[in-house]
C-alpha cells in the first residue's frame, strides 16, 4: 500500500491529522510531518528542498498554497511531490478525483457570435471585436446586419476576418447583403427559407434554415428536404423564442424537428434568452446548452450585447463542454466543472466555528486570521477570537484606530469575507474570491501568494 507523508504547519496539523484520520478505507497509509513554520500557506519549495531529508515514503504532498517549483524538490527527494487542495476538507475529494479528472476537451456544438452592429463599425472595430469573441471560446464570427441599414463595407469585413483565418458568418433577411457576403467568401448565410432557397444555388456558403413564419414547420421540413435532395449541407433552426413570447413552444419545436430529422444538424439561437432575460447569464446557459446537448445541437448562436450578458460567449463555452461531457458519461452535470457557478460554490464553508476556534486557542502572535463559517466571519488573534457578521460589526472590536495601513488592508480583507459569506462563496485570506469564468483566475497555485503580515505592530 502506498505510504504519503504530508507537510503542512504547527497551526493546521492537528485539522490535517483528523481529516485524513476520517478518511476511512483510503488506499494508503499517511504520516504528517510540520516543517517548522506556524502558517502552511508561508511554506516555500525552497523551503521544503532545504529542511526535509529524503522521507520513507512513496510521494510528498504539500499545502496547496505552496509557492515555488516542485520538480528539483522531487527530483531532490527522488520521489513525487505534488500539491494538494487548498483546503484541508478538500482532501477526500481531491483523492476521489485525482485518477480520473472530467475531461472537457469536446467542445460540443459550435458557437456562433454575432456582430450585432457591424454596417456602424470600422473595419478595425469589427477586426477587433472577432478576435475578443474568438479568445472567449467563439467559433464563428456572425456578421449581423441591420434592416434598412447600408452595409457598403460588408465584403471587406467578410474578407478581413477571413485573412484572420476566421469563420464567418453572414446574417440577415436581405437576399442582397446574404449573396454579397456569399460571394465574398463567407462560409455560412443566416438564413434563407424556403422562397429564398436560390441563393444557396449562387454561392458556396453553408445556409441555415428558418421557417417562413415563426411555427411554420411545414416549410422548415420542406426546405431541410429540398437542401437534402440537392446533397448540400445546412443548419436546420425552428427559432427559439424569447419568454413569455412562445418559450416553451419552441423548445417543443426544437424536440420534434429533431424526431422528424434524427440526423439534421440543428442551429439554437441561445441569445433570445440570455439577452432577453435580466437573470445571471451563467445559468442561463448551462439550462440552454444541457437542452442542446440532449439534441445533439450543431452550433448555438449567441451575442454578448446587454451588460449583464457580456461573458455569454465564454459561459457558452464552459456549459457546452460540461454538458456534453455530462451526456457523454451519462451522468449529472455536478463535479465536472466549477466554472458556471459565478456566484456561490458547492463546498463554500470547509470548517464549522468550533473548529475555527479550536485554531484560534492555538495562536500566539499578533497578526489576524479571518475565516468564514456558515455562521458569519471570525476573526482571531493572539488577544482572542471576535465572530460577527459583516466588517462594519467586526471593526470596533480591532483596535486599529492608530494604524491606518492595516486598518484599510483588515477592512479590504472583511468587506472579501462579507461578501463570501453572503454568496456562499469560499474565501481564502489575502486571496482572491474565485468567481467562475466571470473573471479572470489569480495565479496558478505554484505562482500563489502566501499570506502577508497582516499586524505590523502592537
Amino acid at each position: 500500500m502506498e505510504h504519503i507523508l504530508f507537510l503542512t504547519g504547527r497551526l493546521a496539523q492537528p485539522q490535517l491529522e483528523k481529516v485524513l484520520a476520517s478518511m476511512a478505507g483510503a488506499p494508503f497509509t499517511w504520516e504528517v510531518r510540520e516543517l517548522g513554520l506556524q502558517v502552511a500557506a508561508l511554506m516555500t519549495a525552497e523551503m521544503i528542498g532545504r529542511r526535509l531529508p529524503p522521507p520513507l515514503a512513496d510521494r510528498v504532498v504539500v499545502p496547496g498554497r505552496c509557492r515555488g517549483d516542485l520538480e528539483p524538490v522531487a527530483a531532490g527527494l527522488g520521489l513525487p511531490v505534488e500539491r494538494g487542495p487548498e483546503e484541508l476538507k478538500d482532501l477526500p475529494r481531491f483523492f476521489d478525483l485525482e485518477a480520473a479528472p472530467p475531461d472537457l476537451s469536446d467542445p460540443g456544438p459550435k458557437i456562433f457570435a454575432e456582430i450585432i452592429d457591424a454596417p456602424r463599425l470600422t473595419l478595425a472595430q469589427i477586426v477587433e471585436r472577432a478576435r475578443a469573441l474568438v479568445q472567449d471560446g467563439a467559433d464563428v464570427i456572425d456578421i449581423g446586419c441591420l434592416p434598412a441599414t447600408p452595409f457598403p463595407q460588408l465584403e471587406d469585413a467578410v474578407r478581413a476576418l477571413k485573412r484572420e483565418g476566421l469563420s464567418v458568418s453572414v446574417d440577415s433577411m436581405d437576399p442582397d447583403e446574404l449573396l454579397r457576403g456569399g460571394r465574398a467568401g463567407a462560409d455560412w448565410l443566416l438564413s434563407l427559407n424556403l422562397d429564398t432557397l436560390w441563393i444557396a444555388d449562387e454561392v458556396p456558403s453553408t445556409p441555415v434554415l428558418v421557417s417562413r413564419t415563426p411555427g411554420d414547420e411545414a416549410s422548415l421540413d420542406a426546405a431541410i428536404e429540398a437542401m437534402t435532395a440537392r446533397g448540400r449541407p445546412f443548419l436546420a433552426d425552428p427559432i427559439l423564442d424569447p419568454i413569455p413570447f412562445g418559450f416553451t413552444a419552441s423548445i417543443v419545436r426544437y424536440h420534434g424537428l429533431r424526431q422528424r430529422f434524427p440526423q439534421a444538424p440543428i442551429l439554437m439561437g441561445i441569445g433570445n434568452l440570455t439577452e432577453l432575460t435580466e437573470a445571471d447569464t451563467s445559468g442561463i446557459n448551462a439550462l440552454l446548452l444541457g437542452i442542446a446537448a440532449e439534441l445533439d445541437v450543431a452550433a448555438v448562436l449567441t451575442t454578448q450585447v446587454s451588460p449583464h450578458a457580456r461573458r455569454a460567449v465564454r459561459e457558452a463555452d464552459w456549459a457546452r463542454r460540461i454538458m456534453r461531457a455530462a451526456v457523454r458519461q451519462q451522468s449529472l452535470p455536478k463535479g465536472l466543472s466549477d466554472e458556471l457557478t459565478t456566484v456561490h460554490e458547492r463546498r463554500p464553508f470547509p470548517d464549522t466555528p468550533d473548529e475555527i476556534a479550536e485554531t484560534a486557542a492555538r495562536v500566539k502572535d499578533p497578526n489576524f486570521r479571518i475565516q468564514v463559517s456558515a455562521e458569519g466571519l471570525h476573526v482571531y488573534n493572539r488577544d482572542g477570537l471576535r465572530q460577527g457578521r459583516g466588517a462594519f460589526e467586526l471593526w470596533p472590536q480591532l483596535g486599529l484606530e492608530g494604524d491606518a495601513a492595516h486598518a484599510f488592508y483588515m477592512g479590504v480583507e472583511l468587506a472579501q469575507a462579507e461578501i463570501a459569506w453572503r454568496l456562499g462563496k469560499r474565501y481564502v485570506q489575502d486571496q482572491p474570491l474565485d468567481w467562475g469564468c466571470a473573471v479572470e483566475r489569480a495565479p496558478a497555485r505554484d505562482a500563489a501568494c502566501a499570506p502577508g503580515t497582516t499586524r505590523t505592530k502592537r
